[in-house]
């Protein structure tokens, strides 16, 4: 979901000692002492300086100091499972993809933070505590690995001008689905004819690698009313006639766009990163990409930003209902055989108080929605489209109209699902591979089922 090239490794270390009294009730006032902490790196400068202030804000109220390593997203995730690995580990680990927390607190990597979280867990959305209320295979219960303290939702991201130079207004976007993903198709054709022949209606991507394609699939599942796959119980329900039916639908959809010609041909190798930089060569019109680094890493091209460029929310689902979007937690974690609990705990308590969460997400330019409704309810810099265009269509989407979780919260046999890529896979079988769309998906559900038999959960 980036919308720049990531930049290489950056590693500081901040320790502030206070000298003075502590502001937090909560930050306990002893000896000081260090904590590591591993962080994902910003799609845009922003977000680095604004977890540095916070770092220094903490070390100076508290005496404590933090030792902060600021690590690109794809290293992160490799980092993380080589210390998981080996036993050297930090004392805090900022989550890197999505589905990671699920992964590893079912292989009992984690330590149990519910403590944490229950000093702001009423002021959580539902969905948020749900997606972060892991299960762990080895102690056979859900709890929290991991304090959720940044959420996010797919928006579509659209370049006005361009819809606008095919012959169509805005406002021609239509709002139900399957006519909403149609429509790009002759603002194509009409931009082909004025002589942009390398730009294309739809930026969807059809590789198996990243988290994007794996989102992508996830929402046309929705839209074609497949939202039954996995249930609250745990189930998969892989013999669900409408389940099946929606899958076929979505998958042939997202085929039919490439084998059309209406999606880059490069698009089966993008990584995450790549459908934001063909977006921003206007390489294509529409994108389907998280959070709002999309438009964020040109935020200083007054042009495109204030004017070029539109967030939209979801339309309507096929059948003309509203359909929720997927709401995803972003989470800080503890490690097992971290050195130093005790202090990394009260860093996350810090972090979570909304005044401080909201000054830290805003110091990130509103990329990442608040996990507490009521930090965007009770701030308007969160709701003000005269100061931002396109955050608050980020947040009614996410946090004002329907959610639910990603699948991994009911089941963690979903995480390795989203790692393994098995629905890209089949996107990838009929689109690349001449496979009928029936066949790609009763392959896929066939490997999924598989995979949800090794993690039975109670």
């Amino acid at each position: 979901m980036s919308g720049i090239t990531r930049r290489t490794l950056i590693n500081r270390s901040i320790g502030l000692v206070a000298a003075g009294a502590l502001a937090r009730p909560h930050i306990v006032n002893a000896q000081a002492k260090s904590a590591e902490v591993w962080w994902v790196q910003g799609f845009v400068p922003d977000e680095d300086a604004a977890i540095q202030k916070a770092v220094a804000d903490y070390s100076k109220q508290s005496g404590n100091s933090i030792n902060l390593s600021i690590v690109p997203f794809a290293p992160m995730r490799q980092k993380t499972i080589s210390a998981l690995t080996s036993g050297v580990v930090p004392d805090l680990i900022e989550q890197s993809a999505i589905q990671l927390n699920a992964q590893l607190a079912w292989d009992d990597k984690f330590e149990d933070v519910t403590d944490v979280v229950e000093t702001q867990k009423a002021k959580y959305h539902p969905n948020i505590i749900l997606g972060a209320n892991t299960y762990n295979g080895t102690a056979k219960k859900r709890s929290f690995y991991g304090v959720p303290h940044k959420a996010a939702v797919i928006p579509f991201h659209v370049w006005g001008d361009l819809v606008e130079k095919a012959g169509f207004k805005r406002t021609d976007i239509p709002n139900k689905w399957d006519a909403f993903l149609d429509f790009f198709r002759p603002v194509q054709d009409k931009l082909r004819e004025q002589g942009m022949r390398h730009t294309y209606g739809l930026g969807l991507e059809i590789s198996t690698i990243g988290d994007d394609p794996t989102n992508t699939f996830h929402q046309w599942l929705i839209a074609y009313g497949g939202i039954g796959l996995v249930t609250p119980d745990g189930k998969l329900h892989a013999d669900d006639p409408q389940v099946k039916e929606a899958a076929i639908k979505a998958l042939n959809q997202l085929a039919k766009a490439f084998k059309d010609g209406y999606v880059p041909p490069e698009s089966v190798n993008w990584n995450d990163a790549d459908d934001n930089n063909a977006f921003h060569s206007k390489l294509i019109v529409m994108d389907f990409d998280g959070t709002l680094s999309t438009e964020l890493a040109m935020i200083k091209d007054q042009q495109a930003y204030w004017h070029d460029m539109m967030t939209l929310g979801l339309p309507l689902g096929a059948d003309g209902k509203p359909m929720p979007a997927q709401l995803g937690a972003v989470t800080m974690m503890l490690p097992k055989g971290a050195k130093n609990p005790t202090v990394a705990k009260e860093f996350m308590k810090y972090m979570i108080q909304p005044e401080i969460l909201n000054a830290f997400l805003k110091g990130g330019l509103g990329r990442w929605l608040p996990p507490m409704p009521e930090i965007a309810k009770n701030d308007t810099w969160w709701t003000d489209a005269k100061r931002d265009p396109h955050v608050p269509v980020y947040v009614d989407e996410g946090l004002v109209k329907p959610t639910v979780p990603y699948y991994f919260s009911y089941n963690p046999a979903y995480a390795q699902v989203m790692t393994e890529h098995n629905w890209n896979i089949a996107w990838s079988d009929i689109a690349k591979g001449g496979m009928a769309p029936e066949a790609a998906v009763d392959k896929a559900l066939k490997r999924i089922t598989e995979i949800f038999a090794k993690y039975p959960v109670t």
